[in-house]
C-alpha cells in the first residue's frame, strides 16, 4: 500500500493511521506543484490528497481511505474490535471531524471561494473561527472521561489530531479545553505520530 500525503494536510492523518497498523507501507510526500503534475493526476484527477494506491487499486478521499485501512489491517483495531456497534461508533466521529469540522476550516484557508468582496474577508473569518470553536468543544464534551473520540482507539483520532495542528496554525483560541489538550499531549507522546511527523518534515 503506498500513501500519497502533503504534509500537515489530512493525508497526515492516513500517514499516522498507518503507522498505527505496525503493518509495511511506502509513502510519497508531494507539495503544491507535484499535486498537479500530470504524474499524480493520473492517479487523482482533482489534485488532493489523500491518496492511496494498493496494487491496481486506486482510492481517493479521506474517510473512505481511512476504513480501507481499518479493514485491510482489522487487527489493528481502528474501526473497533469488530463489531457493528463499534465500527458505527468510530465512523460516527469520523464523519463528525470529516464532515463538520474539516469543512469549517476552508473559509479561514480561503475566504474568496465563498465571498468575492475582499473587504468581507474578515468577516468571514471570524464566523468560521467560532463555528471551529464551538465543533471543539463538541470534541472536548465527547473527550470528558475518555482518552480517544470514540472511547477507543480510532481512526477519528489522528484526523482530530491534524485539525488541532491547524486550529493552533490559525491561532484560534482553544483555551479552557481541558480534555482537547490532554487528547492533543497524548497522541505526541504517541511513536506512531511521531514517526509519522518526521517523515513529513513536521516534527
Amino acid at each position: 500500500m503506498k500513501l500519497y500525503t502533503k504534509p500537515g494536510a489530512c493525508s497526515t492523518a492516513d500517514h499516522i493511521a498507518l503507522e498505527w497498523t505496525g503493518q509495511p507501507f511506502e509513502y510519497e510526500i508531494l507539495d503544491k506543484d507535484s499535486m498537479k503534475a500530470p504524474a499524480y493526476l493520473a492517479i487523482n484527477p482533482t489534485g488532493a490528497v489523500p491518496a492511496v494506491v494498493d496494487g491496481d487499486f486506486v482510492l481517493t478521499q479521506n474517510a473512505a481511505i481511512m476504513g480501507y485501512i481499518a479493514d485491510s489491517y482489522p487487527e489493528a483495531g481502528l474501526a473497533g474490535d469488530g463489531s457493528a456497534r463499534q465500527r458505527g461508533e468510530a465512523a460516527r466521529w469520523l464523519a463528525f471531524v470529516n464532515s463538520d469540522l474539516h469543512p469549517a476550516f476552508k473559509p479561514l484557508f480561503g475566504p474568496a471561494a465563498f465571498i468575492e468582496d475582499q473587504a468581507q474577508f474578515d468577516a468571514v473569518k471570524a464566523t468560521a473561527r467560532k463555528r471551529v470553536r464551538s465543533l471543539f468543544e463538541a470534541a472536548d464534551k465527547q473527550l470528558a472521561g475518555k482518552q480517544w473520540l470514540a472511547g477507543f482507539r480510532s481512526f477519528a483520532d489522528p484526523y482530530l489530531y491534524i485539525t488541532l495542528r491547524w486550529a493552533d496554525g490559525l491561532g484560534i483560541d482553544l483555551g479552557g479545553l481541558a480534555n482537547l489538550a490532554t487528547f492533543r499531549q497524548r497522541m505526541e507522546a504517541d511513536p506512531g505520530v511521531q514517526k509519522a511527523l518526521k517523515d513529513e518534515g513536521l516534527a
